[in-house]
């Protein structure tokens, strides 16, 4: 069974950074094509970023130019570097997998004004 475990979340100023961490198991990590999404109260679960197996990425338009999405085959962890971070980014945060269509159990960011 595929584990999907994010870690990073936490309170944050409007301007502020974090990073939040994927990390995968039992998975052939590699061949993955790894996603952040995230889900606000009341709102549909919408897709940040993805990154393809070759490094190509793929961001959402509120976010271009914000965050950065990356991965690490070696360690199977993929990453979300967030900056410039906005209240409208308070959210769950998951991570997904293309393959098996796994989901972590989520991590949440929440932004203050």
């Amino acid at each position: 069974q595929v584990q999907l475990v994010e870690s990073g979340g936490g309170l944050v100023q409007a301007g502020g950074s974090l990073r939040l961490s994927c990390v995968a198991s039992k998975i052939i990590f590699s061949i993955n094509t790894m996603s952040w999404y995230r889900q606000a109260p009341g709102k549909e679960r919408d897709l940040v970023a993805s990154i393809s197996s070759i490094g190509s990425t793929n961001y959402a338009d509120s976010v271009k130019g914000r965050f950065t999405i990356s991965r690490d085959n070696a360690k199977k962890t993929v990453y979300l570097q967030m900056n410039s971070l906005k209240v409208e980014d308070t959210a769950v945060y998951y991570c997904h997998d293309s393959i098996v269509g796994s989901w972590g159990q989520g991590t949440q960011v929440t932004v203050s004004s």
